[in-house]
């Protein structure tokens, strides 16, 4: 008897469920309304490449000053081992 009591219920909650999916029911999530600004991300695009130039002319004086040194660091045959497993 429990077990037709749940089916009953069951097959109501569908019922419901379809039918509210074909009446077309009201939206619980709306739709997004994005305008794209392109003026604003311009801006922002040509301040990115300010920011950029000023980083590798900063790179470039230190390239062409000679004061950059390369350092190497040799590897413990120990660590390479380990690093494996």
């Amino acid at each position: 008897m429990r077990t037709n009591r749940l089916l009953g219920v069951l097959v109501v909650l569908q019922g419901l469920i379809l039918a509210g999916q074909w009446l077309g029911g009201p939206a619980l999530v709306s739709t997004a309304q994005a305008q794209p600004d392109p003026n604003r991300d311009r801006h922002l695009m040509i301040e990115e490449i300010k920011t950029l130039n000023g980083k590798m002319d900063k790179l470039m004086s230190l390239l062409e000053s000679g004061r950059l040194q390369v350092r190497t660091v040799s590897s413990d045959e120990k660590n390479d081992g380990a690093r494996g497993r």
